[in-house]
């Protein structure tokens, strides 16, 4: 019997964007208010529709400064929710707040749910910091970074560049296959009038820059921001009657099969992007061949590697050769990646920001860096290490 509880039942409806930028004038509760409008206005829907609110991480009390400015109630408050349903939670997958909107659409426990993701990083940071570990101010450390930190491993720079070292070791990358991940971006950013970074980045440039973790340099990190990115899940059954072209959502994929550890894994060249992948393909009759462009999470270039061989656009190890030279992701290449400059150019909207662009460039209403061509199917993707998800959109 097929499983009505599903991602199948569900569409995206709104999408919206605050100003994106670095240290805004305006705080992270006015930058979602201004996202939650701009997707109501989008999907035609007013505050009164709203009946569920999905958000990740939700508040955290020690997390580094600006990475979850803005708990859900602090948004029921200013904008007069009544919330029948709502959630939010740090363990799990950034995608957590897409996965779990859907199913309580699905299940009948909302009908149109808002899910939102705020950064205020690039104006809570210290200049020239920036912290990834809860609670490095204090003198005594508990849990797994008592393990961590007396080596240095301060943040995910670190945590990932072990990774990627082990990566590159075992099958042979360089960083100038690397580097074409960062230059496709930032070739994809200088079209998107929005995207922080849009001087041009030649892989020269990028060989040359500052080692931030070796063998990760400055341009292999995503760009902190202010900002704020709202998507909206409504029942597919809503799409007739919506002001914009809903987006279907074809298949998801976030389980938790493996330590949600960086460095305590049975293979270091081995993380949720592969589980990810295949629950994805498990939920669909598509396949890699039939997508017609990635939004595949980049808080980290190396990380887009992975991503690339756990949803099977190539083989294990082959990711490096895949990407080597640019043209296969570029945006008139095979697979195009980082449509308008991904988190290493556009800026860390961190996980919903490259479903906002995934639906932009279904409904073609990118603008001056809309692909060529029809786009109808898309598969975006969250995370970097075992707490990763995976989507499949498709726009008819």
């Amino acid at each position: 019997m097929a499983n009505i509880f599903s991602e199948k039942q569900c569409v995206i409806s709104g999408i919206g964007q605050s100003e994106i930028g670095r240290r805004l004038p305006r705080n992270g509760l006015q930058l979602t208010v201004d996202a939650v409008k701009q997707a109501l206005d989008d999907a035609g829907l007013s505050r009164s529709d709203i009946d569920g609110v999905s958000s990740w991480p939700g508040q955290m009390q020690h997390a580094a400064p600006g990475f979850s400015p803005v708990s859900i109630t602090d948004l029921r408050e200013a904008m007069d929710l009544k919330l029948s349903w709502y959630n939010a939670g740090i363990e799990s997958t950034q995608m957590s707040a897409i996965i779990n909107a859907c199913m309580a659409v699905a299940s009948g426990q909302a009908r149109h749910v808002i899910c939102f993701r705020t950064m205020t990083e690039a104006s809570s940071m210290a200049k020239g910091t920036r912290s990834s570990v809860q609670g490095t101010g204090s003198q005594r450390i508990s849990g797994p970074f008592q393990w961590q930190l007396p080596f240095g491993a301060f943040s995910a720079s670190s945590w990932v560049a072990m990774v990627a070292s082990r990566y590159m070791h075992e099958f042979g990358a360089t960083r100038e296959q690397l580097g074409q991940i960062a230059v496709n971006a930032r070739s994809n950013a200088m079209l998107n009038e929005r995207a922080v970074y849009r001087d041009p980045l030649s892989l020269d440039d990028y060989l040359a820059s500052r080692m931030i973790s070796d063998p990760l340099c400055l341009y292999d990190c995503d760009v902190p921001i202010d900002g704020s990115t709202v998507i909206i899940i409504s029942h597919k059954d809503c799409a007739a009657d919506l002001k914009s072209k809903a987006i279907h959502i074809e298949a998801i994929g976030g389980p938790l099969y493996g330590r949600d550890s960086w460095d305590q894994q049975d293979d270091l060249t081995r993380f949720g992007a592969e589980d990810a992948g295949k629950m994805l393909w498990s939920r669909t009759d598509f396949k890699p061949k039939d997508v017609d462009f990635a939004e595949l999470y980049d808080g980290f270039s190396f990380l887009t590697l992975l991503w690339l061989e756990g949803l099977g656009f190539c083989g294990r190890g082959e990711a490096a050769a895949f990407v080597e030279g640019g043209q296969r992701i570029a945006r008139d290449g095979e697979l195009p990646l980082a449509s308008h400059g991904g988190q290493l150019s556009a800026g860390r909207t961190h996980g919903l920001g490259y479903f906002h662009e995934a639906v932009k460039q279904l409904r073609g209403e990118a603008g001056n860096h809309q692909l060529s061509g029809e786009r109808k199917l898309a598969v975006v993707s969250n995370g970097g290490g075992n707490l990763s998800g995976a989507a499949l959109l498709r726009s008819d």
